[in-house]
């Protein structure tokens, strides 16, 4: 009989990197009411009345607040949707997104 050698089967793991995650912020503006802001935040990011306006007067003092954290296709979706829920109202409401650091 023939020495063999047999040779252990190796694996390789791919290794899934995790998508960059992208932070949502609201831009305070003078002129868009404060009972608009809350109801687009309880609508587009599920937020209760006491989160949203804890958000929107975050956005009012300091003139910027980090409303959530998505990948970045979510991300960009829910500041679109909320920022043209805004413009369709006529309001100057706008929301942005940057990556996560």
């Amino acid at each position: 009989m023939p020495d063999t050698v047999v040779k252990p089967k190796t694996r390789t793991k791919t290794k899934v990197e995790r998508p960059r995650l992208h932070k949502v912020i609201l831009i305070n503006d003078d002129y868009t009411p404060r009972g608009f802001v809350v109801t687009v935040l309880k609508g587009e990011f599920r937020m209760t009345d006491d989160q949203a306006y804890k958000v929107m007067l975050t956005a009012h003092q300091r003139g910027v607040c980090v409303v959530a954290v998505f990948t970045k296709d979510v991300a960009e979706t829910k500041a679109t949707r909320a920022t043209d829920a805004g413009r369709a109202k006529g309001y100057p409401l706008l929301f942005t997104t940057e990556p996560e650091e």
